[in-house]
């Protein structure tokens, strides 16, 4: 009768993780499912609390403090001394012994609109910065919670198969005491539960630290509470086609990084091109008699800078700026042929995984319950070896977890492709599911 009960729990614990895998039962209440909401609701809260987030914004404010601090006309310079004479020399009465005056340089050549346009180029190029780092906390905050998920349910699995391995051990001890087992029976189990203890002790640590990397993604206390989340379903095969690839090419935040790179780049070197112009400054002079302080004479200057003489290292100048130009160029050349083969790589992997999740969910794990009955049955009987029970109880377990990693792996990768597409959610890529590949069809060759 004890065998006999054995047999129903382990049987009964086996159907239940397939009815889990494979159908959308009813689970905890306090239970989340990893959607497009949860992960809004985090990046709100990552907003203001992440670190790298605050300080990319800090970098947008100082840009645009610079840009408001462009001056149109530099500080005036203002003169004064005074003059001594001989006695041979002229008479003070007449020609003043005190001098004054302003000197300034005036906005010509169109430099202070240059330095304007460098100032504002940065602006946008930090603002892109911003749109990047937060693209790349969304990913991460998505990917930190799939992670989190997987490592719940590698414990949830961990943890039924403890309980079964532990029902099966006492089942064991009872058969070898009744005559009807061999000691080699009872020690493998035993190997097999302390083997469990120590897997789960681990898995366990594991699924810590996801929480402890989720909350310093929000900044969160090391020891902040979290739900108990649950992977979503499998997401859909995304192909690599001209659609894709365009949307890329159009919203990657880092290519929107490069562009702004590129203008900064341009405005610098439009800017470096002025500086071989004189520097033009215009003043006004008086001198005066420190006896009665009366006016004496009075001076206009225009005074300009002779830059003929360093033309070749002016020239040197804006070379090194033209090639700093072509550098930024050749980077986002460079991010576009990336971003057309990680977009590949992805789509290959996505659907790739997407399979496995599928084949794991829907053939494995059933014909692996099917094998752990019939291996049971056969136990019983006395017509089969326990090592076989425990074989089929590890396919078993292994085709769960591999439908878990599948499913997984792929909605990280989808995540992924949102970072390299500038998308905000996975429904958005849904329209491109339809979309014809570029890519060849290896089935049918």
């Amino acid at each position: 009768m004890k065998i006999l009960t054995t047999i129903f729990l382990i049987c009964g614990s086996a159907l239940n993780a397939l009815a889990q895998e494979s159908s959308s039962a009813v689970v905890p209440t306090n239970a989340v499912v990893i959607s497009t909401e949860f992960i809004n609701r985090l990046v709100k809260e990552a907003r203001t609390n992440n670190p790298a987030l605050r300080a990319a914004k800090s970098r947008v404010n100082s840009a645009t403090l610079g840009t408001d601090a462009v001056r149109t006309w530099d500080d005036p310079t203002a003169m004064f001394g005074g003059s001594v004479f001989s006695s041979s020399g002229f008479d003070p009465k007449q020609q003043g012994d005190l001098s004054y005056g302003v000197e300034q340089k005036l906005p010509l050549w169109g430099r202070p609109g240059l330095n304007r346009r460098v100032a504002e180029s940065e602006v946008s190029m930090r603002q892109a910065e911003v749109e990047l780092r937060l693209q790349e906390v969304r990913r991460d905050i998505a990917k930190g919670l799939l992670a989190t998920a997987l490592a719940e349910r590698v414990v949830e699995i961990g943890e039924q198969d403890l309980a079964w391995l532990d029902a099966t051990a006492k089942a064991t001890e009872n058969k070898y005491r009744a005559g009807e087992a061999v000691v080699a029976d009872t020690l493998q189990v035993q190997n097999e539960l302390a083997k469990r203890n120590d897997t789960l002790r681990t898995d366990r640590n594991r699924l810590a630290h996801e929480r402890f990397a989720l909350n310093r993604l929000l900044n969160r206390t090391v020891d902040s509470p979290w739900p108990s989340l649950l992977l979503p379903s499998v997401g859909p095969a995304i192909p690599l086609s001209q659609k894709l690839l365009t949307l890329a090419l159009q919203s990657e935040p880092k290519l929107k990084v490069m562009e702004q790179e590129i203008k900064q780049a341009q405005a610098t070197a439009e800017l470096t091109r002025k500086s071989r112009l004189p520097d033009v400054s215009f003043g006004v002079e008086g001198r005066q008699f420190s006896g009665d302080g009366g006016f004496r004479e009075g001076d206009f200057t225009l005074r300009f800078s002779l830059p003929w003489f360093n033309g070749g290292k002016y020239h040197k100048d804006y070379e090194r700026d033209k090639e700093r130009q072509k550098t930024a160029e050749q980077e986002r050349e460079d991010q576009i042929l990336m971003v057309r083969e990680e977009l590949h790589h992805l789509s290959v992997e996505i659907e790739a995984s997407r399979r496995e999740a599928l084949l794991y969910s829907d053939e494995i794990t059933s014909r692996s319950t099917q094998a752990l009955t019939s291996r049971l049955n056969d136990w019983e009987t006395g017509h089969g070896m326990f090592r076989d029970v425990l074989d089929a109880r590890r396919m078993l377990l292994d085709s769960e977890l591999m439908s878990a990693r599948a499913t997984a792996e792929q909605n990280q990768m989808l995540a992924e492709m949102l970072l390299w597409t500038g998308l905000e959610n996975i429904e958005a890529l849904a329209p491109l599911t339809n979309e014809p590949s570029l890519t060849p069809d290896h089935d049918k060759h």
